[in-house]
């Protein structure tokens, strides 16, 4: 079983002049139920399937399941995803040993950009830029399965 452990941050500050790649994603929900969400994307050129379950107390370790697909299955299945597609950009930024995810998001989340480090323990020690803001860690209107059904513009 994978385990996913990542605490997520809002964006207040400059960062794309410190990313080293950036990556234009498309995605949906088949489920976005908390207990099994079930995403596809893609991913640049890529496409994938993803599983996740539901989260910790803390929110910061689910389990996580994700599988490459021919990037024509994704496009079929989003046809049949449930209302509200996510369209966001992410942005790798390196801050020491770790490199975060910073999304920038389109459409009805325009305005929202938030980042994501990955870890190895709730407990790991990790470096947090200047351009980082509030902790969302846990906070599930921050889950793109949410901002689906209720943009960010619409807060």
């Amino acid at each position: 079983m994978a385990q996913e452990i990542e605490r997520k941050f809002l964006v207040t500050g400059e960062f794309k002049n410190l990313a080293h790649k950036e990556t234009h994603i498309t995605q949906g929900y088949l489920s976005s139920v908390p207990e099994r969400t079930v995403r596809v994307r893609t991913k640049g050129n890529k496409g994938f399937i993803t599983i996740k379950g539901i989260g910790n107390a803390s929110g910061a370790s689910r389990y996580e399941w994700e599988k490459e697909i021919p990037v024509e299955e994704v496009r079929e299945l989003l046809k049949i995803c449930e209302p509200g597609v996510i369209d966001k950009t992410r942005f790798q930024v390196k801050a020491g040993p770790h490199t975060y995810e910073v999304d920038e998001f389109y459409g009805e989340n325009e305005g929202l950009i938030v980042a994501e480090v990955e870890l190895t323990s709730e407990n790991e020690s990790f470096e947090k830029p200047a351009w980082l803001g509030e902790e969302v860690t846990g906070d599930v209107k921050y889950y793109n399965s949410m901002l689906m059904k209720n943009p960010f513009t619409k807060w």
